[in-house]
């Protein structure tokens, strides 16, 4: 996986972190799997936006939190532990959720992961990922000012290559709406490259002409800044009753 530096963890708090209120569609969407009493695995947990919205969503559930970078955990001011989706330092069968959020793309080794995610997971588990996939990338405004942004989309896993490449199943896939940030203004005084994976494809000159392109829509637009990311939930076998989805890639 990814592992950040000093300056890409403080861009990343800056440039990437939404509000929870945000957010909130994501609480209604994760809802049915984070139950009381069940343990949560935050891997992948970065700054620890999610770590803090789900402590404030969902206070009768446990979320331990994994992050590999030590800067990124510095950041975070939180309690993580240091690993990876290859080598999670959690016991066999000791979590009910296993989260990720926009991490899968930095997996290196998926079928590792896949076993690592396997032994963890407590019979009945699901896997929860939070993610852009190269094939439905159509909700993210970011391409309409940094167009470029899309060939850094090739090294972004199809759903059906995480499925496969993880081994399990997929049980759930939908397109999350979440406000980004309150105005364009307030994107284009927040957007960082070395703070997105899609962005730091781009030339120094791509990039200042994106945020031009940026700077300039947002004096005459206004209203909340509105994104989709999938939410993508798998299982090690399918729910007799539950139609699988249809997949592209």
């Amino acid at each position: 996986m990814t592992r950040y530096d000093a300056v890409e963890a403080a861009s990343y708090r800056v440039a990437r972190e939404v509000s929870l209120t945000g957010l909130s569609s994501w609480r209604d969407a994760v809802a049915p799997y984070f139950l009381p009493g069940r343990t949560v695995l935050d891997l992948g947990a970065g700054t620890g936006l999610f770590v803090r919205a789900f402590g404030a969503w969902f206070p009768d559930v446990r979320v331990v939190a994994v992050e590999p970078s030590a800067d990124m955990r510095s950041a975070s001011g939180l309690s993580m532990l240091t690993g990876d989706a290859e080598s999670v330092p959690l016991p066999d069968a000791s979590v009910d959720v296993v989260w990720m959020s926009t991490v899968v793309h930095h997996v290196r080794d998926l079928p590792a992961a896949g076993a690592e995610l396997r032994r963890v997971l407590r019979p009945g588990g699901v896997v929860v990922l939070r993610s852009l996939f190269r094939e439905r990338h159509h909700g993210i405004g970011l391409f309409r000012f940094f167009p470029e942004a899309v060939r850094g989309l090739s090294s972004f896993p199809t759903v059906r290559e995480v499925a496969d490449g993880l081994g399990f199943v997929v049980r759930r896939l939908e397109a999350v709406p979440q406000v980004t940030a309150e105005s364009l203004a307030q994107k284009a005084a927040d957007v960082r490259q070395e703070a997105d994976t899609l962005l730091r494809s781009l030339s120094a000159e791509e990039f200042e002409a994106g945020r031009a392109r940026l700077a300039r829509a947002a004096l005459v637009e206004t209203g909340p800044v509105v994104d989709h990311l999938d939410l993508l939930v798998l299982g090690t076998e399918k729910i007799a009753a539950e139609p699988a989805p249809a997949l592209k890639g």
